[in-house]
């Protein structure tokens, strides 16, 4: 296969573009840029220096990928912006290097789709088969586990974590973490119980839904303190891989997790 780079391209000599990579008209390759095989960037999509983007993506038009992190303390220093493989970024979507003080890498895993004009700060974490949705923002050092998704609009304050298959509500405000296979939403969001779309999908069995359901109402809804509700879950349900994760989870934050909300008390279904 060859490279396809159209005439109106401005591309680094110093970047390295895979085989059956396709470059648009007035797109922008900057110096230090590897480019993996089959990846396509589309016109007007820029990918900034100090950028490794894997096989299969595909940048659309005006996105911008790998530029200088929006952080008072950057000056300047070599960071990375790391992407795996097939991904989606798609119109005016931003994603930014990483700094010093967090490591200096912000990573992207592999088949995520990031929609039009999502935003992905400097020292981010995500992991795969992620959907950010319209105009849904992370500021810096936020970690999104694996098949999370993220309503339109929502925006996810510094340094808090989104779980494995958890869901946020559009036009949410996250402020602290959310557990995995929950859902989360509101303008202050709060938690809604287990996101029950989202483990059907996954096919989740009807005792792990359960289960989750159970954790959940101990954890968060039946007034006890949370270490002790904790130890009360894992006795009663800690035979679920996914319930020990759920604990896991919660013990190792240094944000605290997010309150449930006080209008319901789980989804029907």
């Amino acid at each position: 296969m060859s490279v396809t780079i159209h005439p109106t391209a401005q591309v680094a000599s110093s970047a390295e573009i895979g085989d059956g990579a396709v470059i648009g008209h007035c797109a922008v390759i900057e110096e230090d840029v590897i480019i993996g095989e089959g990846t396509r960037v589309d016109a007007f999509a820029s990918v900034r220096r100090y950028t490794r983007l894997g096989r299969n993506n595909h940048i659309h038009s005006y996105a911008m990928v790998g530029g200088a992190p929006q952080d008072l303390k950057f000056h300047g220093e070599t960071s990375w912006l790391e992407i795996g493989d097939n991904n989606t970024i798609r119109e005016f979507a931003t994603l930014h290097r990483g700094t010093e003080t967090g490591g200096g890498v912000t990573r992207v895993g592999s088949r995520n789709l990031l929609m039009a004009y999502t935003h992905v700060a400097h020292d981010c974490t995500l992991g795969d088969s992620i959907i950010m949705s319209n105009n849904a923002t992370l500021a810096g050092h936020v970690e999104v586990q694996s098949g999370a998704i993220l309503g339109g609009l929502s925006a996810v304050h510094q340094f808090a974590r989104i779980g494995r298959n958890a869901f946020i509500g559009g036009m949410s405000g996250i402020a602290m973490d959310v557990p995995p296979f929950m859902l989360a939403s509101g303008p202050r969001a709060d938690l809604h119980g287990p996101n029950l779309v989202g483990l059907r999908r996954m096919g989740a069995s009807r005792e792990l839904i359960s289960a989750l359901r159970g954790a959940y109402k101990l954890i968060w809804l039946a007034g006890k303190p949370r270490q002790e509700a904790l130890l009360e879950a894992e006795k009663e349900y800690g035979s679920f891989p996914e319930i020990m994760e759920l604990l896991r989870f919660m013990r190792e934050g240094s944000r605290g997790v997010l309150a449930a909300s006080h209008d319901t008390e789980d989804q029907e279904g």
